[in-house]
């Protein structure tokens, strides 16, 4: 029997990633969406509704994938947990450390699984930088880069710090923490400077362009740069030990000699398609106890603290160790 899957939330993540993913899927099918966009509703075979709970009293999925808006999640989050309906959540988990926990009790006072969709996980390129990193020595450098162009960088509730909490570094740059956390663990020092200086008078205050600054007490340290204004499209992981280099981008990875001539490469430019539903066949499992959630609340504590410390950091001028926004 296929779980039975809901979509609430009805944008650009769910029609790119979810829906396909659901399509694809083994373990799952769809059986009802949720937009308050009614537009958005009519191109799917499978009962519609404008409210989540609507949905979720009327269907009663096994789970449901949110990718609604950053300010709408708890709410979304609080209404299947009281329900016992599991959660595959877009990122971010929370838009600070205090929503963070706040939602990790919730869930586990409702007694359901949530995991936060980080596809990248489930990418076998990505999966394969580990192996990778274990071939270069001591690792000592890290440059990391996620830009692309948008011409409006603050358009809609993304350029709200209230409801967005935050600017690139909380959005697009969850995911470049995400794989600094997922391959080095959690930094002891961070500091970020950023801005919305990308459009005079844009009418924004979430930030456009970031750029942070890393360490930890191996002596391994770096930059990130994060930005919605500039241009090219490049997102980029370049990792630099004592006998070598990692060079990951989207869709491939390689491993450099000194001189920075390629050692080994592996390339799977169609992986991002597949992703989607390995994820959805992963959480199924997790649901029938045959896998561990390595993405859920306890994990997810973490990747708010490091983005609060960014934000602290700008505030108070100096470094901050993670680890007092927990």
């Amino acid at each position: 029997m296929k779980r039975r899957a809901a979509v609430i939330g009805l944008g650009h993540q769910a029609l790119e990633d979810h829906l396909p993913g659901l399509l694809g899927s083994s373990r799952a099918e769809l059986v009802a969406v949720c937009d308050n966009d009614p537009g958005a509703l009519r191109a799917h075979q499978v009962p519609a509704f404008a409210r989540a709970a609507d949905l979720l009293d009327a269907v009663e999925p096994d789970f449901v994938i949110v990718a609604v808006p950053h300010h709408a999640g708890r709410a979304v989050t609080e209404e299947c947990a009281s329900r016992g309906v599991h959660i595959l959540k877009e990122k971010p988990f929370a838009t600070s450390p205090e929503e963070a926990r706040e939602l990790a009790a919730i869930c586990e006072t409702g007694g359901v699984e949530l995991m936060v969709t980080l596809q990248r996980r489930f990418n076998p390129i990505y999966t394969s930088v580990v192996q990778f990193l274990d071939q270069i020595g001591t690792p000592f450098l890290i440059d990391g880069q996620y830009t692309f162009h948008t011409d409006d960088p603050g358009a809609g509730w993304r350029g709200d710090v209230k409801q967005a909490g935050g600017g690139c570094i909380i959005d697009m740059g969850y995911h470049l923490v995400d794989l600094l956390l997922w391959y080095f663990g959690m930094p002891n020092r961070v500091m970020a400077d950023f801005s919305t200086a990308a459009l005079p008078d844009g009418g924004y205050d979430a930030e456009d362009t970031a750029v942070i600054q890393l360490g930890y007490d191996s002596d391994l340290y770096g930059t990130v740069l994060l930005s919605r204004w500039m241009a090219p499209k490049t997102e980029r992981l370049h990792v630099v030990g004592t006998r070598g280099s990692v060079l990951l981008t989207k869709g491939q990875v390689q491993r450099l000699a000194l001189d920075g001539s390629v050692v080994e490469k592996l390339t799977r430019p169609q992986a991002p398609a597949s992703a989607a539903t390995a994820q959805i066949d992963y959480f199924c499992r997790v649901l029938d106890g045959e896998r561990p959630n390595t993405s859920g609340p306890a994990q997810h504590l973490a990747h708010a603290a490091f983005i609060a410390s960014c934000y602290r950091s700008k505030t108070v001028g100096r470094y901050i160790d993670p680890k007092e926004m927990l």
